[in-house]
């Protein structure tokens, strides 16, 4: 996810510290939502083997479902920065998640 490894004397305010057993041992820097957000892109096209742009349909709504439960689309721009990976448009990125939300309410009413 990008995030950066120091020791615990250079934690700021914002980094998480480690200890084990009671001693302070590594310090976490985590990154920017927005630079998180590139590094789950590309970890996506990694584990696909290919660029995102070129999934077809129903594996680049996966990846939409998967990025919402990540919370891609809480990072300013999210939406045009998963469109932009995907190579489709916003308004297509916004009715997979609105087709997200709808099968997710769709389901507790099948289970009754």
């Amino acid at each position: 996810m990008g995030a950066e490894l120091l020791v615990p004397a250079q934690a700021g305010a914002d980094d998480v510290v480690l200890s084990w057993e009671g001693e302070d041992v590594l310090a976490v820097r985590l990154p920017q939502l927005s630079d998180s957000l590139d590094h789950i892109l590309a970890a996506m096209e990694r584990r696909h083997g290919m660029p995102l742009a070129d999934l077809d349909r129903k594996a680049k709504q996966e990846a939409v479902r998967l990025l919402e439960a990540r919370g891609a689309f809480a990072v300013r721009h999210g939406v045009e920065t998963v469109a932009g990976a995907l190579g489709v448009s916003r308004f297509t990125v916004y009715n997979y998640l609105n087709r997200e939300t709808a099968l997710s309410r769709e389901k507790p009413a099948k289970a009754e």
